[in-house]
C-alpha cells in the first residue's frame, strides 16, 4: 500500500532498505552479544532472543527491569551450580573436555536444556530524558553489576523529540509517539535509535531477527506509557502487516546467496501488558484523572480490536489497503489491577488503607514479574511427558503447545486476565499428595500471599466487586469446588480462550489424574471455551505453579466496564447527561438489548472526546504547541498530522460497545451423539 493512500493516523516510517536494515540488525546483535574471546563463534549465530520486552513509560520500564533482573538471577545462580560442578570433577578432566563443555549448550544427562535461560531483550522507553540515570542509580541492591552484564537491555532514547515527559495526558503521548515514529529513522542525530527501530519495527517477523514474542509493558493510569504504547504497536503492526500484503515477486531478493538476507516470513505475537489503576478502596474516587486516562485506554483498544476481528461491514476482506485502516496494536492485552496489594493485604489480615504507593505498585510489579517469567519459561514443551500420559489424562496431545508465537496468535486474542498459583513441592512428594483442586482455588481467588512461596497468587482482575467475589468464593470452596456456584459470571461463562502453564520442578512429576482434574475443573467453570491449550515446562521452577490465561471475557469484569465508562462520560457526553447516572444505565442496556440502536449514542455522546475535560489548563494553548513541534521534526507538510486527527470519536465508542455485545453473546453449541440405528 503506497503511502499516498494510507490513512492519516498510519504514517509510520518504515526502511524499506533490506541492507540498510540487515545492517542495523547487526550493530544492535553485536551490542547485545559482546564480540567473543577468540573467532570461533561465527557472527550471524548470534541469534536475537525469541522474546522482546517493551517496557514504556516510568512503570512499564520498572516492570520490564525487574523481569531482566528475575532471569538474570536465575541464570547467576544456574552458573554458579554448574560452576561448582565443574570445580569438583576439573582435577580428572582433560583441558580440551573443559574447553568443549564450557563453548557447547549446556545440558544434563537428560539432554534437557534449563529452560529458564531464556533471556529476553529489554527495551526501556520514556519520554523523560533521564530514564538512564534513573534506572541506573536506583537504589536497588546489585543494579549496577546487573546494568553492567546484563547487555540485552537496551535504553531508547527519545529525548530527542520530547524531554519533558506527556503530563499525564495520554493523547499528548501519543502524539508525540506518532512524532517519533512518522520521523524518518535517517533524519534522527542518535544512531541507536535508528537501529533499534529497525529491530523492533522494521525486521519483525523477518529471518534475520529471530524475535517473535513482543510484550509492551505499561500503566494505564499515566500519560507517557499508555499513550504511547499503542502507537509503538501499531508501528509495528503495520510494518508486519504491510509485509504480509507485500505480494510482489522481487527477483534480486530471491537469488541472494547469504539466505538470511531473504524475507522468509514468520508469525509474531505481541501482547500489551496493562497495569490498571486502583479503583477499589475507602480513599479512591472513580473520577481521577488516571481512571480517565485508563478508560480511554480501554476504549481505543477494544474499538480498534472489534474494528480487526469482528466487522462484518467491510465489503472486500482481500482488500490490503482496507485491512491496513482496521490493524490493533497488539494481538491480545492482559490486564492486571493494581488492586492487586491492597486485596492481598486483606487477605493476609493486614490494614490495606494503609499501604504506601510504592508497596503497592512493588508487589503488583513482583505480580507480574511472575507471570512473564512464567510465559518465558514455556517456551518449549518438554520431551518428559509422552503421548501416552496426556491421553490417559483426557488431554489431546495437540492440545499442548509450547507457547510460540503461532500459539499464542492462534489461542489468545481480545483482553486477557491472568489467574495464578503455585504449592512448595520436593523430591519426596508423593504425586497424589498434591492437592490440585486447592491449588486451582487458589488461582482464580481474590489476590493473596502464598505463606510457603511469599508469591502473590490470584487473579489479576476481580470478575466483579471485591466483597461479592469473596462470598462467592468462599462457597466455591464450602461446596467442595462446585462449579456451578461461580461460572454464572460473564467473566467465566463468556471466555472464549484458556491457556494454561504448568510449570514443574526437574524432580517431580504430576500424576495424570491430578492433571485430568485441572482439565475438568477448567471445563466446568468456563463452559463455553472455544480453544484449551496447555503447556507443561519442566525444571524452570522450584515449586508446582499454575497459570491461566483468561481471553475476551475480562472486558466483561466490572473494573474494566467502570474505568471505560468514567471516561465516555468524562470526555464525551453531552453536558445534560455528565453528572447523572442516565448513561450508566444506558450502555448497559445497550450491551444486554438484543438490537442495538446506535442513534442512542448520537443522542449522549458528541462526535469527537475532549481532552480539555482532563486537564486543568488551556488545552487550546497547548495544541498548537505541539503541533509546531511536529511540523519542525517532519518538514514534509504532506505528512502532517494534527492532534485533532488522533482524538477517538463517536465510532469508537459505538465499536467498543459493540464489542461488549459480541463478547456478552458468546456461547458454543454443544455436539449431540448423532446415529441412524434409532
Amino acid at each position: 500500500m503506497s503511502q499516498e493512500n494510507l490513512p492519516i493516523e498510519h504514517l509510520y516510517f518504515t526502511e524499506n532498505n533490506l541492507e540498510q536494515i540487515l545492517e542495523n540488525l547487526d550493530i544492535v546483535r553485536n551490542r547485545i552479544h559482546p564480540a567473543p574471546v577468540d573467532d570461533t563463534e561465527v557472527g550471524s549465530e548470534r541469534v536475537f532472543p525469541s522474546v522482546c520486552l517493551i517496557g514504556l513509560g516510568r512503570c512499564g520500564s520498572n516492570i520490564a527491569l525487574d523481569v531482566a533482573s528475575l532471569v538474570y538471577d536465575a541464570r547467576r545462580s544456574y552458573m554458579r551450580e554448574v560452576e561448582h560442578q565443574e570445580i569438583l570433577s576439573s582435577e580428572t578432566e582433560f583441558r580440551p573436555m573443559r574447553w568443549i563443555r564450557k563453548h557447547l549448550p549446556l545440558e544434563d544427562k537428560d539432554g534437557v536444556n534449563p529452560l529458564f535461560l531464556i533471556e529476553p531483550i529489554v527495551l526501556l522507553g520514556d519520554l523523560d530524558k533521564d530514564i538512564e540515570g534513573r534506572i541506573r542509580f536506583s537504589n536497588q541492591e546489585g543494579r549496577s553489576q546487573f546494568l553492567d552484564e546484563y547487555k540485552k537491555l537496551q535504553i531508547m532514547d527519545l529525548s530527542e523529540v520530547h524531554a519533558g515527559g506527556a503530563g499525564n495526558a495520554p493523547i499528548l503521548g501519543q502524539y508525540l509517539a506518532k512524532i517519533i515514529l512518522n520521523k524518518d529513522t535517517t533524519t534522527f542525530h542518535n544512531d541507536e535509535w535508528r537501529q533499534l527501530h529497525s529491530y523492533l519495527v522494521d525486521s519483525c517477523g523477518i529471518k534475520a531477527n529471530q524475535s517473535r514474542l513482543y510484550f509492551y509493558i505499561f500503566s494505564a493510569g499515566g500519560g507517557t506509557g499508555s499513550g504511547m504504547a499503542s502507537e509503538f504497536g501499531l508501528a509495528q503492526q503495520f510494518s508486519y502487516l504491510s509485509k504480509t500484503f507485500d505480494y510482489r515477486s522481487d527477483q534480486s531478493q530471491s537469488q541472494l546467496a547469504d539466505k538470511r538476507h531473504s524475507f522468509v516470513f514468520e508469525p509474531i505475537f505481541t501482547s500489551g501488558i496493562c497495569i490498571l489503576p486502583n479503583i477499589s478502596g475507602k480513599n479512591v474516587e472513580i473520577s481521577e484523572a488516571l481512571h480517565i486516562n485508563a478508560g480511554r485506554l480501554l476504549t481505543k483498544y477494544i474499538s480498534e480490536e472489534w474494528n480487526f476481528s469482528y466487522n462484518e461491514e467491510r465489503e472486500d476482506d482481500e482488500v490490503p489497503g482496507d485491512m491496513m485502516k482496521r490493524i490493533r496494536p497488539w494481538n491480545s492485552m492482559m490486564l492486571i489491577s493494581n488492586d492487586i496489594m491492597r486485596y492481598a493485604e486483606e487477605e493476609n489480615g493486614g490494614d490495606a488503607q494503609n499501604i504506601d504507593v510504592n508497596t503497592m505498585e512493588k508487589y503488583a510489579n513482583q505480580y507480574i514479574s511472575q507471570q512473564i517469567f512464567n510465559i518465558l519459561t514455556a517456551q518449549a514443551v518438554t520431551t518428559d511427558y509422552d503421548k501416552d500420559y496426556f491421553r490417559r489424562a483426557g488431554i489431546d496431545i495437540a492440545e499442548t503447545i509450547r507457547l510460540d508465537a503461532n500459539d499464542l496468535f492462534m489461542s489468545l486474542a481480545g483482553p486477557v486476565a491472568v489467574a495464578y498459583a503455585e504449592s512448595v513441592v520436593n523430591e519426596g512428594t508423593r504425586q497424589d499428595s498434591v492437592d490440585i483442586d486447592d491449588l486451582f482455588c487458589r488461582s482464580i481467588e481474590l489476590p493473596h500471599f502464598n505463606s510457603d512461596t511469599s508469591a502473590i497468587e490470584g487473579v489479576s482482575v476481580l470478575p466483579v466487586e471485591s466483597e461479592q467475589y469473596r462470598k462467592l468464593m468462599s462457597n466455591y470452596r464450602e461446596s467442595g469446588y462446585d462449579a456451578n456456584t461461580i461460572n454464572h459470571l460473564h467473566f467465566f461463562k463468556n471466555c472464549s480462550s484458556i491457556v494454561s502453564i504448568i510449570s514443574l520442578p526437574r524432580d517431580y512429576k504430576l500424576s495424570f489424574t491430578a492433571l485430568n482434574r485441572l482439565k475438568m475443573h477448567l471445563n466446568r467453570l468456563c463452559p463455553n471455551t472455544t480453544l484449551k491449550r496447555y503447556a507443561l515446562v519442566i525444571g524452570a521452577s522450584a515449586n508446582l505453579s499454575l497459570t491461566t490465561l483468561i481471553a475476551k471475557s475480562p472486558c466483561l469484569s466490572d473494573d474494566f466496564l467502570t474505568l471505560m465508562v468514567s471516561y465516555m462520560k468524562r470526555c464525551f457526553a453531552r453536558d445534560e447527561y455528565r453528572y447523572n447516572d442516565e448513561i450508566d444505565k444506558a450502555i448497559i442496556s445497550m450491551i444486554q438489548d438484543d438490537e442495538f440502536d446506535e442513534t442512542i449514542i448520537d443522542q449522549y455522546f458528541t462526535e469527537y472526546e475532549n481532552p480539555a475535560k482532563i486537564l486543568d489548563t488551556n488545552w487550546y494553548a497547548i495544541k498548537p504547541m505541539y503541533e509546531k513541534k511536529y511540523r519542525e521534526l517532519i518538514e514534509n507538510t504532506q505528512h502532517f498530522v494534527s492532534i485533532n486527527d488522533i482524538r477517538l470519536d463517536i465510532d469508537n465508542v459505538k465499536n467498543a460497545i459493540k464489542y461488549l455485545r459480541e463478547i456478552y453473546r458468546h456461547r458454543i453449541s454443544k455436539t449431540n451423539v448423532l446415529s441412524l440405528n434409532n
